[in-house]
């Protein structure tokens, strides 16, 4: 399993499936980050967090936690 955690700048990988539960899982998804999205990692900070990525064309930054809850294809 590889999650969007594992991933380095300049990576693209589509989003398989969107791990966690309740709150969390739905502020992720309202973020516009669900299953069958292309996501491109632009940037990642330099002790791992945050990581900016690029998602349906505007950037999004996410803490490494989150980052871990998104499983990549």
């Amino acid at each position: 399993m590889k999650t969007l955690r594992d991933m380095k700048p300049g990576e693209s990988g589509v989003v398989v499936k969107i791990h966690g539960e309740g709150a969390l899982r739905r502020r992720i998804m309202d973020m516009g980050l669900t299953r069958h999205v292309e996501v491109k990692i632009r940037k990642v900070a330099p002790l791992g967090d945050p990581v900016e990525i690029n998602v349906r064309g505007y950037e999004l930054s996410l803490r490494k936690e989150d980052c871990e809850l998104i499983e990549i294809e």
